[in-house]
């Protein structure tokens, strides 16, 4: 199958950063169809040989075993081109559309890895070109609009010109290895079905950290904020995964319909519940990597006044008969004390104990997404027999039991096997599989139930301080302490 793949900004940072190396797993791997283009599309001056060279020096920076030998890149490199466009130049699409319709590729697909706000007039310039045929696919990054009526704009734009099945919102969460495998374990086996509900699950924890600051993406992020950057899109995402119900089949409606159940099931926000169960922070300066950190404030590109928050903490419930009164606890942040993107899942403990339990260790499994992948169950088992004095007579103490844990590692155990998210979704797009991505009622609805909180925060003072290298604000802890729990690595 041949395919023509337009990034439109081609030389930035997502591109070369993810993309790029994604797409060359892909080709290494063998799974990239055969007669394909990729063609970079930016504002620079370059030839075709330009690009190919800005590409390959860019791939020094890609981890060791993911980068290309010169043999490899040279093989890889046939397949790009570059063609410089100016986004707002009728003129240049022209030129885009000839280039294309020269060859009459099976499939189109068209990234839009720029910023959101070009997507209005990047789609309806793709569509004035004639470049919106049956065999076009669109990719639309996030974040997809800043809040529900932006989002709305950009989705009414696109569907004037493409149909549902040919626009893919991209989550790469949606992609990664462990979250397939979170899908594989709740309905590949019978195993968790029983258990996976309110009468054995006491709280859930979605925990999604990072150890660095905002580096070099200070002005976007500034416009953002965590809210919009990490909750709206990939933590919701992991809540649909979590608690959804078995969808009827694997075709993508099906799965798609059975996530926007659990977000129109999402407690809605008031003005009491976000007092209580929402926490936002601004990383100050603190230790990172053993080293003295700079705050949010000084960071490059950030309004020194700035108020958008790098850290959140939510506490959420999802309304219907599985999961009534299951707290579940959402946490994202910059500069915190380590990068760790897991789920916890903690049982309820027996219902009459006899045997002597150590506090704080009921049975969990928890699923890593980052930087380690796998699954780890955590379990009680048998400890030392002790023996106890009593009445001057030896009489048998209650048996201890100690925490223990099973714990797979997917990269060991599938080793070179495993697919990168992008890797997997790119494949996914040019083969036409939806499965994986946002269909616009999802996206709508996760929207709806942020917008409360941004109009909130937008009304209210600074965020809470904390420093960078520790877990976020105090008020995080304590949001969570109220219900008699505690986070992951407090416990």
């Amino acid at each position: 199958m041949s395919f023509d793949l337009v990034l439109f900004g081609g030389t930035g940072d997502l591109a070369w950063r993810k993309l790029m190396p994604a797409l060359f797993q892909a080709f290494r791997h063998g799974s990239l169809p055969d007669g394909g283009r990729i063609i970079g599309v930016a504002r620079d001056e370059l030839s075709d040989d330009d690009y190919r060279e800005l590409i390959r020096s860019r791939f020094k920076a890609v981890e060791g075993a993911k980068r290309p030998t010169e043999e490899e890149f040279k093989a890889f490199a046939s397949m790009l081109y570059f063609l410089r466009m100016d986004l707002s130049r009728p003129e240049d699409y022209a030129r885009l559309a000839e280039m294309i319709s020269g060859r009459g590729a099976d499939t189109v697909v068209m990234y839009l890895a720029t910023a959101p706000n070009l997507f209005t007039a990047v789609v309806k310039q793709i569509a004035a070109a004639g470049l919106n045929t049956p065999r076009t696919r669109m990719v639309l990054e996030k974040p997809l609009g800043h809040d529900l009526a932006s989002n709305r704009a950009i989705n009414d734009a696109v569907q004037e010109v493409l149909s549902e099945n040919q626009i893919f919102r991209i989550d790469h969460y949606l992609g990664k290895p462990s979250v397939q495998n979170l899908f594989a374990m709740r309905f590949g086996n019978a195993l968790f079905e029983p258990i996976w509900r309110r009468e054995h699950v006491a709280n859930i924890q979605i925990t999604i950290a990072e150890d660095l600051g905002v580096e070099k993406r200070g002005s976007f992020y500034d416009q953002t904020g965590a809210l919009r950057d990490m909750v709206q899109n990939h933590a919701l995402q992991l809540v649909c995964a979590l608690a959804m119900e078995p969808p009827i089949n694997a075709h993508a409606d099906a799965i798609r319909d059975e996530k926007l159940k659990v977000l129109r099931s999402l407690k809605p926000w008031t003005a009491e519940s976000i007092g209580l169960h929402a926490v936002r922070g601004q990383y100050a300066a603190g230790t990172a990597y053993g080293e003295r950190v700079g705050g949010y404030l000084d960071e490059p590109g950030v309004d020194p006044d700035s108020r958008t928050e790098t850290f959140v903490a939510l506490r959420t419930e999802i309304a219907n008969w599985r999961w009534a009164g299951v707290p579940i606890y959402l946490r994202t942040g910059k500069r915190l004390s380590s990068r760790d993107a897991r789920i916890e899942i903690n049982f309820r403990a027996v219902p009459h104990a006899i045997f002597r339990v150590p506090a704080g260790n009921a049975n969990k499994l928890v699923i890593n997404l980052q930087p380690k992948d796998g699954l780890e169950l955590h379990l009680l088992a048998q400890g030392q027999d002790q023996r106890a004095r009593t009445n001057g007579h030896s009489a048998r103490a209650a048996q201890s039991l100690a925490p223990v844990q099973l714990d797979l590692d997917f990269d060991k155990r599938f080793g070179s096997e495993r697919v990168g998210a992008y890797e997997r979704l790119l494949l996914d797009v040019i083969d036409g599989r939806l499965n994986l991505f946002v269909r616009r009622d999802e996206q709508e609805e996760a929207w709806r139930w942020v917008e409360p909180l941004l109009d909130s925060w937008g009304a209210d003072g600074r965020p809470r301080s904390y420093a960078a290298g520790t877990w976020g604000p105090s008020t995080s802890s304590a949001m969570i302490a109220r219900d008699g729990f505690a986070w992951g690595e407090e416990q």
